[in-house]
């Protein structure tokens, strides 16, 4: 597989064009979306069998509430890292426009407006320029 590039569980890969920066963002969106599942889903098998010590004595709804309110401040906690490191990282360069574009802009905008009637609203008294 190529550098940037996609696979699927059965080893097919797809070749998408990426930048880097967005590279990046893939791989973060990818790490963070595995670790939105996979401590709730931990969480929730260890209550469900028992494997969390001292739970043995609750009861079996106790269990489930106990289970489910941990694997969802477990994912806030993901959440909250997930924004810390976006607050944290280095804010990208910010683009120029391209000067041809820029000229031709400002020269239509300087340009006077016409006095032509689209049309549309011919005969209708709407939207007449005088």
């Amino acid at each position: 597989c190529m550098l940037n590039s996609w696979c699927c569980s059965s080893c097919l890969c797809i070749s998408i064009p990426l930048g880097e920066a967005m590279s990046g963002v893939i791989t973060k969106f990818v790490v963070t979306s595995m670790f939105m599942w996979m401590p709730p889903v931990a969480i929730m098998y260890g209550f469900y069998h028992q494997n969390f010590p001292g739970i043995s004595h609750l009861s079996s709804s106790a269990q489930t509430l106990a289970g489910g309110f941990l694997a969802v401040i477990s994912v806030n906690i993901v959440i909250g890292f997930y924004i810390y490191y976006a607050m944290k990282e280095a804010p990208r360069q910010e683009r120029k426009p391209d000067a041809t574009f820029l000229a031709n802009a400002k020269a239509n905008i300087n340009q006077p407006a016409s006095s032509q009637v689209s049309d549309d609203s011919k005969g209708k008294g709407k939207g007449k320029v005088e």
